[in-house]
């Protein structure tokens, strides 16, 4: 198939399009930066708040994946920032979904990203894709970027939304950001640590875009591994990792001093999530256990 790739060169987007090309897949990337000398993949540059920008390369597209938008925990959440988030999510879906609208072929399939900030925080609950949405800045986000990638389903395009757990590899991400904290011996669980975390291997992350391009999937999709943890579990099993104590903690004030709101729905929030649609459908995870994944994850270049 031919899959366009917004977001396509990103920390996850790269994995994705690297996963989709070994499965024998022709792939072209939407970004806004032009192309690196040597990228192995066909480069479109577009402009997020314009359909035309991107009109020619959704219309020659089997599939679209949309990984495009401003990372969430950078920067305090200013009202500006709170925008820009919004912007670079939903406003980027509906350029895509506007793309779809005017051409004359149509994609097939939208795979949309989404976030597990859907669920707000939810204590010890199970959250299923059937789980209804929480409640805060990040849940209303999610509904709206989900919304604006299911317009397209009016088009005849089937639409994924990948409600995207801590995603695992040492080249960035939440962990990318914990490693030098921990190998400086000042690692640790972030508040009372009883907050769930669902977690996911990029590799397995990558793997499951490809097989909700390549199979009748459809709705929300939890892009999360079976075994959610404790944070204070998921800090001993990177000190185990690393070789380093985890008994560190941050205090929730200290984390509300320095980041605001944000700390609440990003470091403080509980989201237990299972990936119930994925293994119905036949997807197998690579890594299911998180101290497999954290050694794979710290081996990878």
């Amino acid at each position: 198939m031919k899959v366009l790739i917004a977001g396509g060169t990103g920390f996850i987007g790269g994995a994705v399009a690297r996963e989709l090309s070994r499965r024998g897949h022709d792939i072209a990337v939407l970004s806004r930066r032009p192309a690196p000398q040597g990228a192995p993949f066909r480069h479109f540059l577009w402009d997020a708040a314009r359909a035309e920008s991107c009109a020619q390369a959704v219309a020659d597209a089997d599939a679209v994946v949309n990984l495009a938008g401003s990372p969430v925990a950078q920067g305090r959440w200013s009202s500006g920032r709170k925008k820009e988030l919004v912007v670079s999510r939903v406003g980027a879906t509906r350029v895509l979904v506007e793309a779809m609208r005017r051409a004359n072929r149509k994609p097939s399939a939208l795979i949309n990203a989404s976030a597990v900030g859907f669920y707000g925080d939810r204590d010890d609950e199970f959250l299923y894709e059937e789980s209804p949405p929480g409640d805060g800045f990040l849940c209303d986000l999610a509904l709206a970027w989900e919304a604006a990638a299911s317009e397209a389903a009016a088009l005849g395009v089937r639409v994924v939304k990948l409600r995207i757990g801590v995603v695992l590899h040492q080249e960035g991400g939440a962990l990318g950001r914990m490693l030098p904290v921990f190998r400086a011996f000042l690692g640790g669980p972030l508040g009372s640590g009883h907050q769930w975390m669902s977690w996911i291997a990029r590799e397995d992350l990558a793997a499951l875009v490809a097989h909700a391009v390549e199979t009748p999937i459809e709705g929300a999709l939890n892009a999360t591994a079976p075994d959610p943890v404790t944070n204070a579990g998921f800090a001993r099993a990177v000190g185990r990792a690393l070789h380093r104590p985890s008994w560190i903690s941050v205090p929730a004030p200290a984390l509300r001093l320095a980041f605001g709101e944000m700390a609440d729905e990003i470091f403080l929030s509980s989201q237990r999530v299972f990936p119930r649609k994925a293994l119905g459908s036949g997807f197998a995870f690579r890594r299911r256990d998180l101290d497999e994944a954290l050694r794979a994850a710290l081996r990878a270049r």
